[in-house]
């Protein structure tokens, strides 16, 4: 056991799906400054290459594609045990989610590609009581005509969420889910440009500032430690106070 209810504890293996983004990669950097082994997974060479520098001997990577079962079930399958497994790979297509096709494969990768890893790494996580964050967004709970697949497959990540942690309690996994809000990643990068958007989305904020990935980092982080150990079900905003106003 660690010492304290705020450190991990020891042997600790996280596993990051997606970790080779933005939010990810500031995810998988905190696990391993506190001690832990972390998988991590990006989507193509090219994300892990960047994530690769990190050069950490704690720290593997390797491609997976969240709609593959099979890749999928393949991964998790080399897992005997897991203490946390967060998963934030996700995609949105701006003014492109009113194609049918589109449509659905937001919703593939962001809430199907979201059940699938929690399937297949159930059996790890029950083997140590481990815990499950998903990366929500505060699209799940004020839309945006732009993507409505994005904001559809957010809502249900969030239910999603809150049915697994009420279905696998039982087997002493914990699900809790994480909302960001604008958190300045590649993915806003070019509307970012823009400083009156910019400045518009900071003033709506009640801190008056965008996020950054390490913001979001600290709550995931924090949701996998024993003093979050009677928290499950839950979905936190990690927005600057967006949604409250």
């Amino acid at each position: 056991m660690p010492s304290s209810p705020f450190e991990l504890t020891p042997g600790f293996r996280a596993v990051v799906i997606g970790g080779a983004g933005g939010i990810g990669t500031a995810i998988v950097r905190l696990f391993l400054k506190l001690g832990a082994e972390v998988s991590a997974t990006g989507v193509s060479e090219d994300e892990i290459a960047r994530l690769a520098p990190e050069g950490h001997p704690r720290l593997s990577l390797e491609c997976l594609d969240v709609t593959d079962d099979g890749a999928v079930c393949r991964y998790a399958g080399r897992f005997d045990a897991v203490d946390a497994l967060v998963n934030c790979a996700g995609i949105l297509r701006r003014d492109e989610e009113y194609d049918r096709e589109t449509f659905r494969k937001v919703i593939e990768v962001n809430l199907t590609g979201t059940f699938s890893t929690c399937l297949a790494f159930r059996a790890a996580l029950a083997e140590r009581g481990g815990s499950i964050v998903n990366i929500a967004s505060m699209n799940a709970f004020t839309a945006l005509p732009r993507i409505p697949a994005y904001c559809a497959s957010k809502a249900g990540v969030v239910m999603l969420t809150k049915a697994l942690a009420h279905a696998w309690a039982a087997d002493g996994i914990r699900v809790n889910a994480v909302a960001p809000g604008f958190i300045e990643t590649a993915i806003n990068a070019e509307g970012r440009k823009d400083r009156v958007h910019y400045e518009r989305i900071a003033e709506r904020t009640a801190l008056k500032r965008w996020g950054q990935p390490e913001d979001l980092a600290a709550t995931v982080v924090h949701l996998a430690m024993p003093a979050s150990s009677y928290v499950t079900g839950s979905v936190f905003a990690v927005d600057g106070g967006y949604l409250a106003g």
